[in-house]
């Protein structure tokens, strides 16, 4: 599967909207994973998201091997570090923590993982990573170390944002933050839409139908929603396909 790039191109030429459903390797047990996809596939989710910031190394391995049992979905790795790379899954957002200046997350990580990259067939979407402060200290900001941009620093979002695509970057995440206390504004998300001719991915404290419309109406393509899932997951119901 080396289409994965594309086929959200051609989704949101279509007006498509997108949903990935995020499962952290750290929080998921392989006896459940046969009843949690069966609600996946249930619903409107187009793709699954793999990943965390810490996680035990061959874990990701395992439990993507297992999911892919259950599902015809794309899984597509979100990995806080090389360890979580597995040529199990389809695809990677190779990502680079644009919002911050530690240079291990801007590219350190990402020459450490060129060899065991090379060993598999993955297909690899730079991403340009930008966090937004959401009330409280996230394992990102925390195992990054790295700052949050603020969200009344809208232009400073927009702008670094806007260099990851001039970068080169194939995708944007804007992410509050898993277990963030408020989903990232609308106002913010419009603003970067505008400016950007690629795709925009959106993510952090949705937890409601009506907060997941609201990102999609203000100009998200793809939707991720991890946190929700793991602690309701009767929130599904809302979302079937």
């Amino acid at each position: 599967m080396n289409n994965l790039h594309k086929d959200i191109l051609q989704s949101i030429s279509q007006s498509k909207k997108l949903l990935a459903v995020l499962i952290d390797p750290d929080k998921m047990s392989l006896d459940k994973v046969s009843r949690f996809m069966t609600k996946v596939n249930q619903s409107i989710a187009t793709h699954i998201f793999v990943g965390g910031s810490e996680v035990n190394e061959g874990v990701t391995e395992t439990l993507v091997e297992n999911i892919k049992k259950h599902t015809h979905l794309p899984v597509i790795l979100f990995p806080g570090d090389v360890i979580q790379i597995t040529d199990k899954a389809d695809g990677i957002l190779f990502l680079s923590l644009i919002s911050g200046r530690n240079p291990d997350y801007l590219i350190g990580k990402h020459v450490e993982s060129v060899t065991k990259l090379s060993k598999t067939n993955l297909e690899v979407m730079p991403t340009g990573y930008v966090l937004i402060e959401n009330g409280k200290t996230t394992s990102v900001e925390r195992v990054s170390q790295t700052k949050p941009m603020k969200r009344e620093h809208v232009e400073a979002i927009v702008n670094t944002s806007k260099a990851g695509e001039l970068l080169g970057m194939k995708l944007i995440y804007l992410e509050a933050g898993s277990g963030a206390t408020h989903a990232i504004e609308g106002e913010i998300i419009s603003v970067v839409k505008k400016i950007l001719n690629i795709p925009l991915i959106v993510g952090g404290g949705i937890r409601t139908k009506e907060t997941l419309d609201a990102a999609y109406n203000a100009g998200a393509d793809l939707v991720v929603i991890g946190t929700a899932f793991e602690e309701d997951e009767t929130f599904f119901d809302e979302l079937r396909a």
